[in-house]
This record gives structure tokens, sequence and C-alpha cells, in this order.
């Protein structure tokens, strides 16, 4: 299972690349089609398909057309066997600052995204 690292990695990496291009077609890459999308920062749930995720991604004004500085980062990958895997990750896009626990199955030999679950902060911009 040490193998698979690499391969989460890098999906990881297409995953930050996505959003900080709001690059609905990189993150469909990523996403399996029937993944789940979860939030309840603001005290309510927030429950989306991909099919309605990435329509909002793609019309949002990008981090990278803003020339925001990255701020991702991968916290834990954790194998729960040879297809199931978890991954702790931060990230940011304007004032969000996020922590995301993301889900991840591997079929047909490859790793994708099977759920996102998370919650953000507001906080100032770096200046």
């Amino acid at each position: 299972m040490q193998t698979d690292y690499p391969a989460i990695i890098a999906l990881l990496s297409d995953y930050f690349d996505g959003l900080y291009r709001s690059d609905s077609q990189l993150l469909a890459s990523v996403f399996h089609p029937s993944a789940q999308y979860f939030c309840a920062s603001d005290g309510s749930l927030l429950h989306l398909t991909m099919q309605e995720y990435f329509p909002i991604v793609a019309q949002r004004e990008s981090p990278a057309s803003r020339h925001e500085a990255r701020r991702d980062r991968i916290l834990s990958i954790e194998l729960a066997g040879p297809v199931t895997a978890f991954a702790r990750l931060e990230c940011a896009i304007g004032p969000k600052f996020f922590t995301d626990l993301l889900t991840l199955i591997k079929l047909e030999g490859r790793w994708q995204i099977i759920s996102k679950v998370f919650h953000y902060d507001l906080q100032p911009l770096p200046g």
C-alpha cells in the first residue's frame, strides 16, 4: 500500500490546482461522479452533488486570476485498506481558510475523491 501514496499525492495536487484555478474540468478528473460535498460552517447543512458543485466552481473568480498566494497543504493521508483512504488538507480561497476532509476510493486502479466534508473560517488576506 505504500506505493499508493505518490498517486494520492498527485491526485491531491490536481485537487489544489483545480481549486486555485477554478478549473471544474480538472476537479471533475479527481472527484468520482457520485461524490458528495458537505459543509455546516455557517450553522446549516450545505450538501451538493458534483453536478451542482462544478458549475459553481466554473463561475467563481479564481484565486490564480487575483494573484493570491497559494496557501494549501496536505496535513495527513491515512490508508484504511488497499482501496480506501482519508486525507486532511488545508487551503484558502479569498478570505476563507478551509480544512478539507476527503475520503478517497480506488476503483479500476485509480484513486478518486468520493466525499468532501469541510469547515472554513474567515481570515484576513495576507498583505
